[in-house]
């Protein structure tokens, strides 16, 4: 072999004089991968916020058939739909059953689906398993065909047109799936917690109340959440179980701008955009912990 060849052979071996490589990482994306994905979320969250924006702009329209010319509505945009709502209907009765009802669900919904979640995650009694597929059975059944037998048991116990039949009944939805969903998240904690509670001397009860759930709390707040929402906006129960027009709740009452034929699509725009403030505070505040529970429970540690 001649030097030249020797030395041509080393020029392109040597790293350093063939000049530093440069490797993209992995996970790394390059300009154009970037500016893609920014733009599909742009666009993604325009499409999300477009229905949100328009029932506001909506609701700013001073006549109930501004929503079929809405470019009109810019010349003479007035706050009357909102004062309307708040001083002559029954909004603040609409919103204090709501709230009555919705946060009932939650709290009864989720202490029942925590015990009933823990229960088949740690203990191992005749039947847990089936228990659990009966309990998401249960929401194989359409409302259509709940109502009526739901109807006749509210009657018997004399809880029609009350808060707690209302809430009972909201349980029984709510309940089954958030029982599910806790027990995938209590799967994710340590058996060895519990054993170290009964070292300690507390009750299997103790255990859960004071070393379990507040390690839970990602999990209990999804349940919470989700708890919250079906009895916040939830009309055909509501419709059918409450008889007095104080205790509607605020999906109920909507419907009062709907007649046989007429709509005040004004008026209900409105009363929607103050609707959604409640549900948004609540997001607001438990909005830490859902991305945590929701992704914790799909995962046994």
């Amino acid at each position: 072999m001649t030097t030249s060849t020797v030395e041509s052979s080393a020029a392109v071996t040597d790293p350093v004089a063939a000049g530093p490589r440069k490797n993209r990482g992995r996970g790394k994306r390059g300009l154009l991968g970037a500016l893609a994905s920014h733009g599909l979320l742009t666009v993604a969250s325009l499409i999300a916020l477009f229905p949100i924006a328009w029932l506001v702009f909506l609701s700013l329209g001073p006549d109930k058939d501004d929503y079929l010319h809405p470019g009109r509505i810019w010349s003479k945009m007035t706050f009357d739909n909102y004062a309307f709502v708040l001083q002559n209907t029954n909004f603040f009765d609409w919103l204090k059953s709501s709230l009555i009802v919705s946060l009932g669900t939650t709290v009864i919904g989720v202490l029942i689906a925590a015990t009933t979640g823990y229960a088949v995650s740690r203990m191992r009694f005749p039947g847990y398993r089936k228990f659990m597929w009966v309990l998401l059975v249960t929401q194989m059944f359409p409302i259509a065909v709940l109502i009526v037998p739901m109807y006749q048991i509210l009657s018997e116990l004399q809880l029609i047109d009350t808060y707690f039949g209302l809430i009972l009944v909201y349980c029984s939805t709510a309940v089954p799936y958030c029982a599910w969903l806790l027990k995938g998240y209590f799967d994710t904690i340590p058996f060895e917690i519990d054993e170290a509670g009964r070292v300690d001397g507390l009750t299997p009860f103790g255990t859960f109340a004071r070393l379990i759930l507040p390690l839970a709390k990602p999990g209990l707040a999804v349940a919470a959440f989700y708890s919250f929402i079906t009895a916040f906006g939830e009309v055909a129960f509501a419709t059918t179980f409450l008889l007095d027009d104080q205790k509607y709740t605020l999906a109920v009452g909507l419907q009062s701008f709907v007649s046989e034929h007429d709509a005040q699509r004004n008026l209900m725009a409105a009363t929607a955009v103050l609707i959604a403030i409640p549900v948004s505070a609540f997001f607001y505040l438990v909005q830490k912990n859902l991305v945590t529970g929701l992704t914790a429970g799909g995962t046994k540690g």
